[in-house]
């Protein structure tokens, strides 16, 4: 039987989303209401979320995990026993998606088993019109589809997804709001991420973000410093300040203050531990550097995305920066603020990039010797002006290449971490071994990866641990008391 697709339908549009308007992004304050009628339906229904792709894709599914809790569900612990399973996307590269596209061939099975289980798909994904015209003519399972822009419709798409037994589409292209007091469910008890704000207006040549997530929109410093608070009263030890360039924040308010601002204001709030992800290299300041050096509680840690290291390819890419004025801006972030970890995203086979350019972004790499890198074979994103790039580089080629510079970034981050032999970390306790559950695992105040032997009642503190060994992507030692 044909599902009657006409229900609730909202379809995304690249070409809106792509839309920026000079106008303030209005703040929707009132709190999520419980329709009764939902509310006795889910009562003690359980619910899986499963969540794909970046930091704020992850705070996305602390949201949903609220809204659904707030209207009775409760979590799973497998997907067997799941009432509603929702899975929460990511656009950034093909690979992504492939794994969901895999993941909902398991969940049709589950389906057939149970008739009765609901199954929404959510996030970046469905803001993209080839994706969701697919799900529609392929996955007739999916019982709702819905966007980034639309998180707290879900009770409202659930109950029209009982009532009319029609597959359910609603995805918004558009700016965006910035909605407060959400209900969440927050995934640790010891680390939180914390949005200063949403969206993207970069529009890097190759990126899908700017047209999923919507224009750049920032919370009121009041706002973010009042969740900071909050969480420092409940026991938080570690927040991570989150926006898709967390340099632009302020600038769409126009109220006179920035990112520096921020995170003066969320440093004198006293938490132990201060991160923030991620920075654009265009708009990173002198004041931003003078902070992070100047107040103990922000982290010595920097993800700062260089891509290329050619000038030629970073202007293909919009990067708004060259090779030179990025080097110079990791020189003075080394110079500047003691022990700090620099890492980067790296993109392989960008079109027609030619071997003499791919070497230049070898030889940056060999300069900087980043403490580690995220490297991607360049994955076209439909609708993007890189992807209707004509392109003359073998897969082939980008593998061998892509296999070239891993070796880079692997000699260098082992070279970073020898530095840490015999030294004293401070590394925030975040659980233990699923093997062996008197080995700790935490992290140190420059984001390294540390093991130790030690008592499961450390988990949530602060430990000094003396680092005794040194791979390449983790650090082991011993607790002590330095």
């Amino acid at each position: 039987m044909t599902k009657d697709y006409s229900k609730f339908f909202s379809r995304p549009s690249l070409k809106e989303a792509a839309k920026r308007s000079q106008e303030i992004i209005p703040i929707i304050r009132e709190e999520l209401e419980s329709d009764p009628e939902i509310k006795e339906y889910a009562q003690g229904k359980k619910y899986l979320i499963q969540t794909f792709g970046c930091q704020a894709n992850e705070r996305d599914g602390e949201f949903l995990a609220g809204i659904l809790e707030m209207i009775g569900y409760v979590p799973a612990s497998n997907r067997e026993e799941a009432d509603i399973i929702i899975l929460n996307t990511c656009a950034i590269r093909e690979g992504a998606e492939d794994r969901v596209f895999g993941e909902i061939g398991h969940i049709k099975a589950l389906k057939r088993q149970n008739p009765n289980l609901l199954f929404a798909i959510c996030g970046c994904m469905p803001q993209q019109e080839e994706v969701v015209n697919n799900l529609l003519k392929k996955h007739d399972t999916i019982d709702i589809i819905f966007g980034t822009h639309n998180l707290h419709h879900l009770p409202s798409l659930i109950k029209e997804a009982l009532y009319s037994k029609a597959q359910i589409v609603e995805v918004y292209s558009k700016e965006g709001e910035v909605y407060e007091n959400l209900p969440s469910h927050r995934a640790s008890n010891i680390k939180a991420w914390v949005n200063i704000m949403y969206g993207c207006d970069k529009f890097c040549t190759y990126c899908i973000v700017p047209y999923t997530r919507g224009k750049e929109r920032s919370r009121l410093l009041e706002d973010v410093v009042a969740e900071v608070k909050d969480l420092k009263e409940h026991g938080y030890k570690e927040i991570t300040l989150l926006g898709q360039n967390v340099n632009a924040y302020g600038n769409d308010l126009k109220l006179g203050y920035n990112f520096e601002t921020l995170l003066i204001e969320v440093a004198k709030t006293g938490i132990e531990r201060i991160r923030f992800m991620t920075s654009h290299p265009w708009n990173f300041t002198r004041g931003m550097i003078e902070a992070i050096r100047d107040y103990p509680n922000i982290m010595p840690f920097i993800h700062l995305p260089l891509q290329s290291g050619d000038d030629e390819v970073l202007r293909k890419m919009g990067r708004r920066y060259t090779s030179e004025e990025y080097f110079e801006l990791y020189q003075t972030i080394r110079k500047e603020i003691k022990d700090v970890a620099i890492t980067t995203d790296i993109i392989v086979g960008f079109p027609n990039e030619t071997d003499e350019q791919f070497n230049h972004t070898l030889e940056l790499m060999e300069k900087c010797r980043f403490d580690s890198a995220f490297t991607f074979i360049f994955s076209p994103r439909p609708g993007t002006p890189a992807a209707k790039m004509e392109d003359k580089i073998s897969m082939e080629e980008k593998h061998a290449r892509f296999k070239k510079l891993t070796k880079v970034v692997a000699e260098s981050a082992i070279e970073n971490n020898q530095k840490y032999l015999n030294r004293t970390l401070k590394v925030l306790v975040e659980g233990t071994s699923k093997r062996n559950k008197n080995i700790l695992s935490g992290y140190s105040e420059n984001n390294k990866l540390v093991n130790f032997k030690g008592s499961p009642d450390l988990v949530g503190k602060i430990v000094n641990v003396k680092i005794t060994k040194a791979k390449s992507w983790t650090l082991e030692g011993e607790a002590c008391d330095e």
